[in-house]
């Protein structure tokens, strides 16, 4: 049993030793990065826990006493402890309709999704489109570039290769988290492990990866240590018929795909990467009503692969292989280049 002492310890060390955490992170990129330093959205998800801390919760995870101290385990991680916290329940901009759910079609694209995503059939916006569809001076309506999941933070990967993140242990994991049957979170968690262990299509490499760490060694295993980082600015222009501003070509090399990253409904943070081949990256300025958004826009040039029910093919009216598709890139979403270093 862990002893009292111990854990008063824990709840007193914060105030000494978070400055420790916050730049283990840093520290992590800048070995393995050729940046001078991350992008503040994933300097935002770096763990908050020092390493007195990540010693305590793994000696509480190897006696089986994480349960007993959840709260304070999710609270001093910044990670989701109540069933129901990962969701937005409320936005800055009250003048926009409610978060579209979490779809698993963004990320998804050989099969197509149960469901029409709610930004297509009740909200407006225009998810999928042509290249020549972006020209600047024109006008183009833009779905919802919010992200429906709440910011959570990584776990270090010390404790997070402790947890069973797998569908065939999810039970094991439920209980770790005190998550409850048939609640949102039972649900997030089983579709996120459902997308990370999908077979995948063919021409594509991809992973999920629970810890800042693992993120990075996956990036620099595809793509080397020099790269470039991207993401959109802001929500700015979402569900608004916006004028398009200058657009630039940030990336054409159709023989080094990207990475893309998606951020992934889950206790904790995790991203579903994925390498599509024949992918191009443009930076786009939004003018959206209160200030011009600079976006990120990933036309995919080869779609011979995806489902021929699939949403675009709906909504543009061709087939897989026949055009290229285009989407904006979304709040929470990192995409991830190759560089000359």
């Amino acid at each position: 049993m862990t002893h009292p002492i111990l854990l008063l310890g824990f709840l007193i060390v914060p105030y000494f030793y978070g400055s420790q955490a916050e730049n283990s992170f840093s520290q992590y990129w800048e070995e393995h990065i050729g940046l001078p330093n991350p992008p503040h959205s994933l300097a935002a998800k770096a763990s908050p826990l020092s390493l007195y801390q990540v010693t305590v919760f793994m000696k509480l995870m190897e006696e089986n006493e994480l349960s007993s101290h959840l709260h304070s385990f999710c609270m001093q991680a910044n990670i989701a402890c109540s069933t129901n916290t990962l969701v937005k329940k409320t936005t800055d901009d009250t003048t926009l309709p409610p978060i579209a759910q979490w779809n698993s079609g963004r990320v998804v694209y050989e099969t197509s999704p149960k469901d029409t995503p709610l930004s297509v059939s009740k909200q407006g916006g225009l998810p999928y489109f042509r290249e020549s569809m972006v020209k600047e001076g024109g006008f183009m309506p833009i779905p919802d570039l919010r992200d429906p999941i709440s910011y959570k933070s990584f776990l270090p990967r010390t404790l997070a290769s402790k947890i069973p993140f797998s569908l065939a242990r999810i039970n094991e994991l439920k209980k770790i988290f005190g998550v409850v049957d048939e609640s949102n979170m039972d649900e997030y968690i089983q579709n996120t492990l459902e997308t990370c262990e999908k077979r995948h299509i063919q021409g594509e490499q991809n992973t999920c990866v629970t810890s800042a760490e693992d993120l990075i060694d996956f990036v620099v295993k595809k793509l080397g240590h020099h790269v470039g980082v991207w993401s959109t600015e802001s929500i700015e222009g979402s569900y608004e018929n916006v004028t398009i501003g200058a657009v630039k070509l940030i990336y054409g090399n159709l023989s080094e795909p990207p990475v893309i990253c998606h951020s992934q409904p889950f206790p904790f943070q995790v991203y579903y990467c994925h390498i599509l081949q024949k992918v191009k990256l443009y930076a786009v300025d939004i003018h959206a009503r209160k200030k011009v958004n600079h976006a990120i826009m990933a036309c995919h040039y080869d779609t011979s692969i995806w489902s021929p029910n699939h949403h675009a093919f709906q909504m543009l009216g061709f087939g897989p292989g026949l055009i290229e598709v285009c989407h904006w890139v979304n709040e929470n979403v990192v995409v991830w280049t190759k560089t000359l270093g």
